[in-house]
C-alpha cells in the first residue's frame, strides 16, 4: 500500500514538472528584433506647386539644425520658387511672365506640427520609403540649396504660413528650372525613380509619386 502511495506521488509531481515547463521555457525565450523602421518623404502639392516634407526624428545635421528657429516642429517642408515672385507675392501677369526668365530663386521652410496629410490633406500628400543612404543624399541636395552665410541659410523675410519662412536658394529660377523641376531633382538625388527633364507642371512630380507610392 505504502509503495503504491508512493508511485502515486511521483506520477504526480512529474506531472507538475511538465506542467511548469513550457512556462519556464517561456520566461527564458528572447524576444524577436524589432522590425527597423524605413524613412519616409513626403511630396507635397500645393496648387501648380510642389513641396518635399521630412520628419524631424529622421533628420540630421546640418539640416535638422533649422528647427531651432521652430519650437516643437516635428515635420518640416521645402520648397523651391522665383525670389521676387515669392517674397512680393504679386501674383500679376506681368510678375509671372518674369518669374519664366531666369531670375534669383528662393527656399521656403514651413514648420508643421502635425504630420503633412494632416496640413495639406490626404490627397495633396504622398509618402514615399527610402533608404537610410536616399534619405541622407535628399538632406544633403536641400541643404546644398541654401545659399549660406557663416554656415547658415541666409533668411530672406516670413513666409506666406504661420511657421514658415524664406531663404534665398542657389540655383536660378526658369521656366526650365522650376519648383516642380527641382523636387523632383531632389527626390531622384535620393535614389527614387522621378523624371529627369521636362518638368514644369505639378503634375509631372506627383504622377511619378503617386506610381511610386502604389509599389
Amino acid at each position: 500500500m505504502a509503495r503504491a502511495r508512493l508511485h502515486r506521488l511521483i506520477a504526480r509531481l512529474a506531472a507538475l514538472a511538465l506542467a511548469l515547463l513550457p512556462v519556464a521555457c517561456a520566461q527564458t525565450t528572447t524576444a524577436a528584433p524589432a522590425t527597423p523602421t524605413v524613412p519616409v518623404v513626403y511630396v507635397v502639392q500645393r496648387g501648380w506647386h510642389t513641396d518635399i516634407a521630412l520628419p524631424l526624428d529622421e533628420m540630421t545635421p546640418p539640416l535638422a539644425g533649422l528647427q531651432q528657429n521652430f519650437p516643437g516642429v516635428r515635420f518640416m517642408v521645402f520648397g523651391f520658387g522665383e525670389r521676387e515672385y515669392v517674397l512680393t507675392r504679386e501674383a500679376d501677369i506681368f510678375t509671372m511672365l518674369r518669374a519664366l526668365l531666369p531670375s534669383r530663386s528662393a527656399m521656403l521652410i514651413t514648420a508643421l506640427g502635425d504630420p503633412p496629410q494632416a496640413a495639406f490633406g490626404e490627397a495633396a500628400v504622398v509618402a514615399l520609403p527610402v533608404s537610410r543612404e536616399g534619405l541622407a543624399a535628399i538632406e544633403a541636395a536641400i541643404w546644398l540649396e541654401f545659399d549660406t552665410a557663416a554656415g547658415q541659410p541666409v533668411l530672406l523675410g516670413n513666409g506666406p504660413y504661420p511657421g514658415s519662412i524664406f531663404a534665398a536658394a542657389r540655383d536660378s529660377y526658369s521656366a526650365a528650372y522650376t519648383c516642380n523641376s527641382w523636387t523632383a531633382e531632389t527626390l531622384r538625388a535620393g535614389g527614387l525613380a522621378m523624371p529627369g527633364t521636362g518638368i514644369l507642371f505639378a503634375s509631372q512630380v506627383m504622377g511619378p509619386a503617386r506610381w511610386l507610392g502604389r509599389q
